[in-house]
This record gives C-alpha cells, sequence and structure tokens, in this order.
C-alpha cells in the first residue's frame, strides 16, 4: 500500500524522526488562513508547496514550488491543486492532485553548508537481508547519480536476526562525511528509521532528500513509504490511509474482494489460483510470443461468487482481447471454478473468447460442465501447449 508523502511523515514523526513543519491544503480558498498558521507557528519566511500524489518526479514536473510570500502561496497552489500533474511515474494522462502540502522552509542561511543526502530501506529478496541504500548526492537527480555515477551509491546490508549494528550506523555517517552535531544526530536518525521501517511493515522506506541543515540538524526533507499489503491486519490506523483514488480503479475494485490483482500492459487476460502458477503462466504466454494484460489470482478458498466478480473485473478492462483460465485444483475445486465462469459468461453476455485448461480436483466434472454449457467462446484446452496455440490463434 502507497502512501502519500504527508501520510510518510506521520509514521517518521511518530518514530521520533525530525520533519519540517507542514499543513495538508485541499481547498485553494483556505490555504492563505493554513499559511498564516503555519507562520506564526515556526517564523519561515518562505513556503514549499508540494503535490499530494503516489508519484516521484514532482519536482522535475512542476508538483513542487516555492512561494515567497503568503499572497504568492494561494496563487501556486492554484497551479497544483485540482489540475492533473505530469511525471515520468505516471500515465501520460498524469494524476489529478486533491491534495497539497504547504511546508517550512528550513534552507535557510547559517554557520555551516546545506548539504542533502538519500538513504532508503528495502529487503533484498536475492541475499535474504534488509538493504539501506544511501548516497551523499541526494536531491532530484539520484536517479542519473544511480546509473552515471555509481560509485557515489553505498549499500550496507543487515542481518535481520541481529538488526541495525552500531559500527554500521558509523560506517554509514563516515561515508557520508558528517562530523560533529550532526553525526551524532545522524546515528539516532539511523536507528529510528530503521525501526520505523521493522515496526510499520514497509516494504520500502526512502528520504530523498535528507538534509543536513545550515545549523547542523538533521532533516528528513521528504519521505514515501509502501506498506506491504499482508501486513495491514496489524496496523488499522494505516488502513485508514489508504487512497483509492490513486490507486488503479480495476485494481482497488479487486482488493475489496480479495482478489490479488495486477494490471499489467499485455491484453492476454490470466485467471489463476496461486501466486507461482500464475508467474508460470505468464512466463509461457511470453514464451509464445504474447503479453500477459495481468496477474490475476483467485486464491485457495474462491467460491462462485469470486470467480464471477473476477471475471467481471477483467471485462472492465479495455485491453483485454482473450482471457486464459488456469487451474490447478487442489483445495480449490475446477467444477466450482467452471461454474463460476459459466454464470459470468451468462449473466454478463460475454463475448471474449476464453481458453481453459484444468487439472487437479474434480477437473473430469469441469470439463463436462465446459464441454456442455452451449457457450460458443470457450475453448478447452488439455496441454499449455495447447491452451497457447489456441490463444495465438483467436487473439
Amino acid at each position: 500500500m502507497n502512501l502519500h508523502e504527508y501520510q510518510s511523515k506521520e509514521i517518521l514523526k511518530y518514530f521520533g524522526i525530525k520533519v519540517p513543519r507542514y499543513v495538508i491544503v485541499n481547498n485553494i480558498e483556505n490555504s492563505i488562513e493554513l499559511s498564516k498558521t503555519l507562520q506564526k507557528e515556526t517564523g519561515t519566511k518562505y513556503f514549499i508547496i508540494k503535490a499530494q500524489i503516489h508519484a516521484g518526479g514532482r519536482g522535475i514536473s512542476g508538483g513542487i514550488k516555492i512561494a515567497k510570500s503568503l499572497k504568492e502561496v494561494k496563487e501556486k497552489v492554484s497551479k497544483i491543486l485540482g489540475k492533473y500533474l505530469i511525471t515520468p511515474q505516471t500515465s501520460k494522462e498524469g494524476k489529478l492532485v486533491n491534495k497539497v502540502m504547504i511546508a517550512e522552509d528550513i534552507y535557510y542561511e547559517g554557520k555551516y553548508k546545506i548539504k542533502e543526502y538519500y538513504i532508503s530501506l528495502l529487503f533484498d529478496r536475492i541475499k535474504n537481508k534488509n538493504i539501506i541504500i544511501y548516497s551523499n548526492e541526494g536531491g532530484i537527480d539520484i536517479e542519473s547519480t544511480a546509473i552515471n555515477n555509481y560509485n557515489k551509491i553505498f549499500i550496507e546490508e543487515i542481518d535481520s536476526s541481529i538488526g541495525l549494528q552500531a559500527f554500521q550506523t558509523r560506517k554509514i555517517a563516515f561515508n557520508l562525511k558528517l562530523n560533529g552535531q550532526s553525526f551524532n544526530e545522524f546515528i539516532e536518525f539511523l536507528y529510528s528509521l530503521y525501526r520505523a521501517y521493522i515496526k510499520s511493515d514497509a516494504t520500502l522506506l526512502e528520504i530523498n532528500p535528507l538534509l543536513k541543515t545550515s545549523d547542523n540538524h538533521i532533516v528528513a526533507i521528504d519521505a514515501k513509504i509502501i506498506i506491504d499489503d499482508n501486513a495491514l491486519f496489524r496496523h488499522s490506523d494505516y488502513v485508514a490511509m489508504r487512497d483509492i483514488k490513486e490507486e488503479d480503479p480495476i485494481e482497488a475494485e479487486a482488493y475489496k474482494f480479495g482478489l490479488n490483482f495486477v494490471r499489467l500492459k499485455g491484453n492476454v487476460a490470466c485467471v489463476v489460483n496461486g501466486a507461482g502458477l500464475a508467474m508460470a503462466t505468464m512466463d509461457m504466454i511470453q514464451l509464445y510470443g504474447l503479453y500477459p494484460a495481468n496477474f490475476l489470482d483467485i486464491g485457495g478458498n474462491a467460491d462462485i461468487k469470486r470467480i464471477e466478480k473476477a471475471f467481471n473485473i477483467l471485462l472492465n478492462d479495455k485491453t483485454v482481447k482473450i482471457i486464459f483460465v488456469n487451474i490447478f485444483g487442489g483445495i480449490v475445486r475446477c467444477d466450482i471454478v467452471s461454474l463460476g465462469i459459466i454464470n459470468s459468461c451468462k449473466k454478463h453476455k460475454i463475448l471474449k473468447p476464453i481458453v481453459i485448461r484444468f487439472n487437479g480436483t474434480n477437473y473430469n466434472l469441469a470439463i463436462n460442465i465446459i464441454n456442455n454449457n452451449g457457450l460458443k467462446n470457450i475453448y478447452y484446452a488439455f496441454s499449455l501447449k495447447e491452451a497457447m496455440e489456441k490463444i495465438k490463434f483467436l487473439v
């Protein structure tokens, strides 16, 4: 589950990490009053206005602006709020900005030189370890740094059984060339950041930039957190943060019915049971020069209604040209799946071709149901090879 920047910062604050103070605006008219309150509390001269969408690249796409007066706040907010923002991480249509953050400016002049860093935590599935990726070249050009100056990107591996160690925090601080007060603050920051990552069940926690201010404090200027959906049962407060409007509408609909669905860019829809079978099915589709339109796992406890819902979701995806059902019956029975397919086809008058392959529990009964359904758009295949040849012909 993706979080907005301001939601991510709420989590960071809970774990004791310093962030700039801010207000959230969803109405142009109240932007001045909220900014006045922020200015009174912080003494900030300038205001940083940031679009709140689930996409990176806002800075280079006009989604982050500086207002040098209260008058400019309303002007700058009106150029972002309610508009579609196109970034390198959005579709060509962009994302509608429903909220903006107005934050205090902490890039003020002082005794020391201001410096931006990059730091993120995630799980490396190959090494089976949590890792910290960091660089002293933070900011909007971090992607180009990773490509063109990879020697400036550092990686620290963490054994999850013992957690982040003191020598590792010092090593990272030394590599970032920190000293004095900022060195000590960074050590505490890193412990808090790792604790936030673990305790929130995050799959990604990214700070870009992390700022060393002109008075040598460490502050998280931006924040991105992705929470593991499978751990949300432990975080009822995080569930309330879900912004369905930011998600793909078809994926959001599937989520409501407990279907594991990810939309892809092809035109061959896949309905399977089990993530492993889903991955193998998509590999097979690509092996035959075709492209999957989705990952859709109905799970092991699918009933007729759930299968009908899965087919309804695929019907709403205009990119789908053909549906491939590949079921290995175990806990889920093949005959139940076949009845769900037939019911959905008859109820919604599905005309798109459907290729089906069954194996496992009650597959013979399922084949009889399919063969005697009276629908002409359903084709049965006894093997994956036969299924792929039929799909290739029908597409």
